[in-house]
This record gives C-alpha cells, sequence and structure tokens, in this order.
C-alpha cells in the first residue's frame, strides 16, 4: 500500500482561543557566567549563555546530595526517623569558614532535620553526616552522586564532595543543573516540599534559607538553592510557578548576592511576561479517524498515548497547526497503541514538535467479502 502524508490541520478552535500577536524581545542580559532559563513541563530552552561550561557548583552540589537521599529513602533503604550518629568527619567544627548546622559530635540526629540542615541551613556538616550514614564514606557517597549524575545524562559533571566547597575536579554546568533540578521537582515532590520552608533551628540556632526569592511576592518561587564560594562566585537557582507554567533558572558565577537574586528575578520575569505552556492534546485524544483496510471495520482513531506540552511565544497560540505522516500501512489486524506514524506540532511553517502516532482501538480481521473489497479497491487506487 502507497503511504500518505495527511494535509496540515489548523488546530480546533476550541483548543485555543486567539489572542494578538506580541512582540518577542530578546532575553535580557544577565551577569553571570553561565545560565539557563526552561520550561520545566516541556524542557523548552527559553535563554542560555555558557549553558555546557563546566563551572564551580559551590552548594548548588547540595541539590544532588538531596536527590541521592531521596533516591535512598524512595527505595527504602534509610527513612526520614532514622537517626544518624554524629562522627568526627561530619563535626561542625571542621567547617568554620562555611555554612553548618551546627551538629556536634556522638550526638544522633534524625534523617529528617539533617534534610532540613542541608537545604534550609546549607549544612556541610549535615552533607557529610548523610553521606557517611548511606554509603560509609564521602567518597563512596560521590561516587553514587556521579552515578546519579550519569543516569540523568549529566555529561559535564563530576562530583568529589557532598557539600560543594572547591576542589578542582568537582565541577558541573548550567544545563546539569537544570537537569539535576528538573529531575528532582518531578520525581520526588516530598524532598523538593522542604526547599520552600523559610527557616530551620537546630540546636538552639535559628537559620533563614538563603533563597531570598521565597520571600518575593512577585514571584510565586517555591525552591530551590543558592551555593557560594570564592572561586565559584555567587549562584542561584530557582523555580516559580504562573498557572500550570513551572520555569527553572539557574544562574551561575555573578559578582554578589543581590546579584544573583536580580539576575534570576530578570529571567523569571521575561520567561513568565513573553511565553506560554499549552497542552493541545492530552493522551488518548483522538486527532483523526483513518481510512482502514482489511478490517472488520472502516476506520481507525488516531491519536497521542502521551500529552503534549509545549512553549511558544505567549499570544500564539491560534497559530498552531498540526499534521502528520504515516509510516506504517493501516491493514488489519491491528493492535491498540501501535505505532503507525508521526503527529507534527507546527508554529508559522516550522515543525516545533513530534509525536508518535498510534491507534486509539484495535481493529480485527474483516469478512472474506469485506477484504476482497478492499483489495480490489487497493488495487484500482482508491486509497482514501
Amino acid at each position: 500500500m502507497r503511504l500518505k502524508i495527511v494535509s496540515t490541520l489548523v488546530l480546533a478552535a476550541c483548543c485555543f482561543l486567539a489572542n494578538a500577536t506580541v512582540v518577542i524581545p530578546p532575553p535580557p542580559n544577565v551577569a553571570a557566567g553561565g545560565f539557563l532559563l526552561v520550561d520545566h513541563n516541556t524542557g523548552h530552552i527559553i535563554a542560555e549563555k555558557n549553558i555546557d561550561m563546566r563551572l564551580a557548583p559551590a552548594s548548588l552540589t547540595k541539590i544532588m546530595t538531596i536527590y541521592v537521599i531521596g533516591k535512598e529513602i524512595k527505595a527504602g533503604n534509610i527513612s526520614l526517623t532514622d537517626m544518624v550518629t554524629i562522627s568526627e568527619n561530619a563535626w561542625a567544627k571542621n567547617f568554620p569558614d562555611s555554612s553548618k548546622m551546627f551538629i556536634e559530635v556522638g550526638t544522633k540526629v534524625s534523617v529528617e532535620d539533617l534534610l532540613k540542615g542541608i537545604i534550609v541551613q546549607s549544612g556541610n556538616d549535615a552533607c557529610v553526616a548523610m553521606a557517611e550514614h548511606i554509603a560509609g564514606s564521602e567518597e563512596a557517597f560521590a561516587s553514587m552522586m556521579n552515578a546519579h549524575a550519569q543516569n540523568l545524562g549529566m555529561t559535564a559533571s563530576n562530583f568529589v564532595n557532598s557539600h560543594g566547597l572547591h576542589d578542582a575536579d568537582h565541577y558541573t554546568s548550567p544545563r546539569d543543573m537544570a537537569t539535576l533540578s528538573s529531575a528532582l521537582i518531578s520525581e520526588l515532590p516530598e524532598a523538593y516540599a522542604l526547599y520552600s520552608i523559610k527557616e530551620f533551628t537546630y540546636n538552639g540556632i535559628k537559620q533563614f534559607n538563603r533563597n531570598s526569592l521565597l520571600w518575593d511576592k512577585s514571584l510565586n518561587v517555591d525552591g530551590i538553592k543558592t551555593g557560594h564560594t570564592s572561586d565559584a562566585g555567587y549562584s542561584l537557582i530557582t523555580s516559580s510557578t504562573q498557572g500550570d507554567m513551572r520555569l527553572i533558572s539557574v544562574v551561575m558565577g555573578t559578582d554578589s548576592e543581590r546579584s544573583r537574586k536580580v539576575e534570576n528575578k530578570k529571567l523569571l520575569r521575561y520567561g513568565f511576561r513573553f511565553f506560554e505552556s499549552v497542552t493541545p492534546y492530552q493522551a488518548g485524544d483522538s486527532f483523526v479517524a483513518h481510512r482502514i483496510y482489511m478490517g472488520d471495520r472502516d476506520t481507525v482513531e488516531l491519536g497521542l498515548n502521551q500529552a503534549t506540552p509545549i512553549t511558544i511565544p505567549r499570544g500564539q497560540s491560534s497559530k498552531l497547526k498540526a499534521h502528520f505522516e504515516l509510516t506504517e500501512s493501516l491493514e488489519a489486524p491491528i493492535e491498540k497503541g501501535q505505532v503507525v506514524g508521526k503527529l507534527f506540532l507546527q508554529l508559522e511553517g516550522e515543525n516545533i514538535a513530534t509525536y508518535p502516532l498510534v491507534t486509539l482501538h484495535e481493529v480485527q480481521e474483516g469478512g472474506l467479502i469485506d477484504k476482497a473489497k478492499d483489495w480490489i479497491s487497493l488495487k484500482l487506487g482508491f486509497e482514501s
């Protein structure tokens, strides 16, 4: 059978309301060693600079530390109520000029408190305590961090410690940090929820979350992490939501606390002002009823087995179009969920997303008479 390319279809007007076209200015200038603004739900990069450059992460490292801890909790290897004995290595006095939780050697601290100490107080001592509790040593824990980084596709990262104090062999990139942050948000929502905590008291010492954008009422920021060393400069990763849209902003290597806040704020405002997330189709939606041959019915519903969230310039949704190409002959028998082609979403003539086109139900083989009629139609070129 001749494979068909089906004409482009304008998306149904009921799916999107027409909006006036807006002019999209270029991204703002960001004073940083590298930065990235990405739509968490679609992976679409809105703004970027030096996103694959190796940079010192400082305490951004602790996002991976929390990711590993969260995975261990999810796997049932540890629990929030486990009590961790604080070793000499994890003692707060080992970190005199850096952030710490102020845990004391020989005491027992719960995993839950250590998590808050890492996230809210950025405690280097808490990081070492958890690394030893999970892996026996910080070196072994770093191996776990690198294994998870590899699984996530973080190709520009290498970790040698759990806290991020400077080491020439300890590095990452803005793209990798965005990948990690997105994975944490998606895979470990219970752990991510802790990033919105604004203060935590341990050992009689109250400390405030260093992510000052949590207090900014103009943005709905709910995470994620700051970082600073003299070598790394000042860095900040934030995540914010507006409606169904979640943005992740990674800013690394600014020159001050204020600068990392200001640059993140510029990126988030730009993303929400000039872009939007839309979902033309949900999983299971029918795209077209297409002719099928040799079956017990004449048509088969074709659609998608996944939702289709995409990021587009704000006000452009009415210009979205879709078309599909068949890559498989539509002849029965055919199974539900069988991939038979590709669906393309287009904006102003450019393909912006591609998805597998699948059958939404099975079609069994037809009777002899129906099959004979279809055979004749195909031979005579009467495809429709």
